[in-house]
């Protein structure tokens, strides 16, 4: 039988990610010892903060994968807390080496798509298509984040189901993770029931402080679930992320499709690339398999239509996604519809919308592209 080491133990150690940050332990310097003897097994770990809400996940995965090596009879795992000097340290090697924060989506080498979801007027499904979208995406393989940038009228939350506040680490929040999609949102930091009074000043500092506090690590897709209308909020974001492109929302309702084709046209102004239009609430699908199409028809067409002419580049309509209870249901629920029912037509329909936007390819735009002048 094999001499059971503690170099064996920490390369077993090297499998076990931190469920939030997603690297491993012993890159996070999280491991604080390992003491072997015999089959006996005492694995010292120290969390970021005294009240980490996932240290017996932490605990298990720690044991299962010291378990797993031959000749371990009891796996110990004793917890402790990292110093100041340990949470520094661990802050400035999450930014790169960078000590102060920046927002990693508006460097030159940034390779992740930004998407900012928009609508003209609240109610249309906007956050139902965002939530949706984050999970159908991970669900791909990819890296996704999602920033609720509706501050008044933050929902996020409760619909991806996101359990436990983020971590802080001082100046750094580490977001949790739901459906293998890191969220953020100021209803994470708000009391329950109170309403959010700021203005514009507050609001882009806000989304500053999301974009650069936030420990997003290295994304694929970041969603920005943006509030209705072209107001303060999707001003800073054009600022704040010029490569973001835009994905708008509507109903096929005449009133709501007039106002969305504003929140499209912003984009000239901002210099922003629209994606295309999902037109929501499509249709109510009867038992006999008619269509009951309760909110008129076409309003998604005539949004793309307008953009189309207005922006001098196509705006297709990505996806028409029918009204169902199936798909109410499931964001109560904290489990949106592509997870809870994909064979749903709704879910399938917002599945196509993750399949165009996962094979999107980045833009040139705000990147590098290695010459040097001479």
């Amino acid at each position: 039988m094999p001499v059971l080491t503690e170099e064996a133990v920490r390369t077993r150690l090297a499998s076990v990610l931190d469920p939030e940050i997603r690297k491993p332990i012993t890159e996070l310097d999280m491991v604080r010892s390992v003491t072997v003897d015999g089959g006996d097994v005492v694995v010292g770990i120290d969390l970021t903060t005294q009240g980490c809400p996932l240290r017996d996940t932490i605990t298990r995965d720690v044991t299962t994968a010291v378990e797993a090596l031959e000749g371990v009879t009891s796996v110990e795992v004793v917890m402790g807390v990292m110093t100041d000097q340990q949470r520094k340290d661990l802050r400035t090697k999450l930014r790169g080496g960078t000590p102060e924060p920046v927002i990693p989506f508006s460097q030159p080498g940034s390779l992740t798509r930004v998407y900012a979801v928009t609508s003209g007027k609240g109610g249309v499904g906007k956050s139902t298509v965002t939530a949706n979208l984050a999970v159908a995406l991970a669900e791909r393989g990819l890296k996704v984040g999602v920033l609720d940038a509706d501050i008044y009228g933050f929902s996020i939350p409760r619909m991806l189901g996101v359990e436990h506040p983020p971590t802080t680490l001082d100046d750094m929040i580490v977001p949790p993770v739901a459906h293998g999609v890191k969220v953020i949102s100021i209803g994470m930091f708000a009391a329950p029931g109170a309403p959010i009074v700021w203005r514009g000043p507050m609001l882009h500092r806000a989304m500053q402080q999301f974009l650069g506090d936030v420990f997003w690590g290295d994304l694929d897709v970041l969603l920005l679930d943006l509030p209705p209308g072209t107001g303060d909020i999707a001003i800073s974001i054009a600022q704040l992320v010029p490569s973001s492109e835009i994905l708008v929302v509507t109903t096929p309702q005449l009133a709501a499709s007039e106002v969305a084709q504003r929140a499209g046209i912003i984009s000239h102004q901002t210099h922003q690339h629209v994606v295309g239009v999902v037109e929501n609430m499509s249709w109510l699908e009867a038992p006999d398999g008619t269509r009951m199409e309760i909110f008129g028809s076409g309003g998604g067409e005539e949004v793309a239509r307008v953009l189309t002419a207005g922006l001098g580049y196509p705006v297709p309509v990505l996806a028409q996604v029918p009204l169902e209870k199936r798909l109410r249901e499931a964001g109560d629920a904290g489990v949106p519809v592509v997870m809870a029912a994909p064979e749903s037509g709704a879910a399938q329909a917002l599945a196509g919308v993750a399949d165009h936007l996962a094979t999107r390819a980045r833009g040139l735009a705000g990147r590098s592209l290695g010459i040097n002048p001479r």
